[in-house]
């Protein structure tokens, strides 16, 4: 028995983080906040659903050992648990988004932390439910869920915990491995505290006198917008320093991240780590190792474009923090309210329903826009059933930070039409279909962005926008796909993980992804240590390229066809969105026409990919 938190779903690689003229986030307008009244108006009215959701705990347990008994003990534990869910999304999400709004806020850590407290307390206190449903029959449940309507929202749930039964251990082992369960997210959290909490970036003086602070919005920023190569290389030594500097330390938590996963793959009868994760989706293990060897095998597009950019750039050498400046003076800015017309016009091919329900998350209220002092940095959607999706941005007025609107309000649609299409039980999508929405929304932005112009710079840095989202959501988490795949085997292996073997692995994916065709640089082989999603959600990345590769088939398909082909296929599109966590992903991926098992429908990425570059080179050509 879980609690069904869905938990943040973040964006990584392409995100910028804002640099705004607000010194503190009381300056910034009520419109461009969250408003968490929609949870709850204060800490009390969180106190009261926090002890209303305890006291549905308490009596779930009163159930143990009768589900067995009679069909309506199982249902009324189904329906209890369902409350308990809903309650807990209330209970965890406000203090949660009130600390990533300010994590210094010490009041908001404590009290998530006594959620996540009740919450394995919970997880002790009905570790018996899944060994007890397993007891009863399948020929009896099957009659259950033949017989009784009532069952119907928790069919899928129920045959998929029989099919994964040999993974639930008996009463006495799942309760004693429900007492490790409040330790599962410490290395995590350790980590947020290090790279977010207490991080102390320095600051740097670039060429032109300006003294900055190296912090993750002016990171980016500096790398997107700054045509000064050796400013461009001051941020990125200052701001992976900082990073470096603690590699030791960072190393220690992800050893132990590897190790936590690993043990609790042994104690629930799985051959390795990854495959703990997969199975749960009912994942075949060759969906993720054929993406790994088949984009491995085919990185000379990457290579070229990168050899490209040298050239267009006039450098006389390139290295990794030349790969966001844009290829043309087209540094345009995009202020907030235009970026959120921009991507409601896009939309428009997914009909009238679906426009009208993003103009509803944009009215206020949904989103938090601003970099403010203390904020999380990125940008994710988090839902909350029952009350609406909230959006984390940091919007810093760049073309990336347009298209990541575009991507985060991706996540917020696919929430809401989950969850006002499922019931509790089946709400909740998985990762593996998470970033089909927000790269389909970002796929749509390109595209009338590219319908607004014929202005050959414009279409040059757009084409670019394309390429990058290529290489950094299909190529370069695949690098980090096949780095958590190395380092989970080695510590399978019993093999010692320390920073310097970090590096070595880091060091030799950057020469076989990326060759002669940048310099080598001695921080960069270190960018393990910051990247949140290995520490806090392993076996994640991977997603972001299969995703990548489903939403570039569907979108692909809804191009080429006319008429009622087309109004099938953006049907077929909203049912996916619409269907929430009612099948295995890779089923409703093929019911919106992807089959991730087909070599031929990764290497329609590739081949387009190749194709995107070589458009590019001729642009440059006339451009010249």
């Amino acid at each position: 028995m879980t609690l069904k938190i869905i938990f943040s779903i973040l964006i990584l690689g392409t995100i910028l983080m804002a640099q705004t003229n607000f010194k503190d986030r009381e300056e910034i307008p009520a419109e461009y906040k969250w408003d968490l009244n929609a949870i709850y108006s204060n800490w009390e009215e969180w106190e009261n659903g926090l002890k209303e959701m305890e006291a549905k705990m308490e009596t779930i347990t009163s159930f143990k050992g009768k589900l067995k008994e009679d069909v309506k003990n199982l249902i009324a534990v189904k329906k209890l648990d369902d409350e308990i869910g809903i309650l807990s999304y209330k209970v965890y999400r406000y203090p949660q988004l009130t600390l990533d709004t300010d994590t210094r806020n010490q009041d908001a850590a404590s009290k998530l932390q006594q959620v996540q407290i009740v919450f394995a307390k919970f997880g002790t206190a009905t570790s018996w439910i899944s060994p007890e449903i397993l007891e009863i029959p399948w020929e009896t449940m099957e009659k259950w869920l033949n017989n009784n309507p009532e069952l119907n929202p928790y069919r899928f749930g129920i045959e998929d915990l029989y099919r994964q039964q040999k993974h639930v251990l008996d009463e006495d082992k799942e309760k004693l491995l429900s007492y490790f369960s409040q330790f599962r997210g410490t290395p995590s959290d350790i980590y947020t505290s290090i790279s977010t909490t207490d991080v102390k970036f320095p600051e740097v003086v670039l060429s032109g006198d300006d003294t900055v602070k190296a912090t993750n919005g002016n990171y980016s920023r500096i790398l997107a917008t700054n045509r000064v190569q050796e400013d461009r290389k001051k941020i990125f030594e200052a701001h992976y320093g900082t990073y470096t500097d603690y590699k030791n330390t960072y190393a220690s938590i992800y050893d132990a991240v590897c190790k936590r996963d690993w043990s609790s793959a042994r104690a629930r009868n799985y051959a390795s780590s990854v495959e703990s994760y997969l199975e749960g989706n009912n994942i075949p293990l060759e969906v993720y190792t054929n993406l790994v060897s088949m984009v491995k095998a085919n990185t000379e597009p990457l290579k070229k474009y990168n050899r490209l950019r040298q050239k267009a750039l006039g450098l006389e050498k390139y290295y990794s923090y030349d790969g966001s400046i844009s290829l043309v003076d087209s540094d345009k800015n995009y202020k907030y309210d235009d970026a959120t017309k921009l991507v409601l016009a896009s939309v428009k091919p997914l009909g009238n329903d679906y426009t009208s329900k993003l103009e509803t998350a944009l009215a206020g209220g949904w989103l938090d826009v601003y970099e403010n002092p203390g904020k999380r940095s990125g940008a994710y959607s988090a839902g909350v059933y029952g009350v609406h999706p909230y959006m984390l941005l940091n919007y810093n007025e760049t073309i990336d930070a347009v298209f990541t609107l575009g991507h985060e309000l991706g996540h917020t649609m696919h929430t809401l039409l989950s969850q006002e299409n499922q019931p509790f039980s089946t709400a909740s999508y998985t990762i593996f279909v998470a970033e089909v929405a927000s790269t389909f929304n970002e796929r749509l932005l390109l595209d009338y962005f590219l319908q607004k112009t014929d202005d050959p710079k414009e279409r040059i840095a757009l084409i670019q926008q394309a390429i990058r989202g290529i290489t950094g959501t299909f190529y370069f988490q695949t690098l980090l796909a096949d780095f958590e795949l190395q380092v989970h085997s080695m510590v399978e292996e019993g093999k010692p993980i320390t920073a310097n073997v970090l590096d070595g692995l880091m060091s030799d994916l950057y020469d076989v992804y990326y060759g002669d065709s940048q310099e080598k640089d001695e921080f960069l082989k270190s960018v393990w240590a910051r990247i949140p999603h290995i520490y806090r959600s392993p076996f994640y990345v991977y997603q972001y390229a299969t995703c990548f590769v489903s939403s570039a088939k569907i979108y692909t398909d809804m191009m080429k066809a006319t008429g009622s082909e087309k109004d099938k296929i953006v049907e077929n599109y909203l049912n996916l969105l619409k269907s929430g966590g009612n099948n295995y992903p890779m089923e409703q991926l093929k019911l919106a026409g992807v089959d991730l098992t087909k070599h031929e429908t990764m290497n329609a990425v590739i081949d387009e990919f190749g194709k995107l570059v070589d458009k590019l080179e001729i642009e440059l050509n006339r451009l010249n």
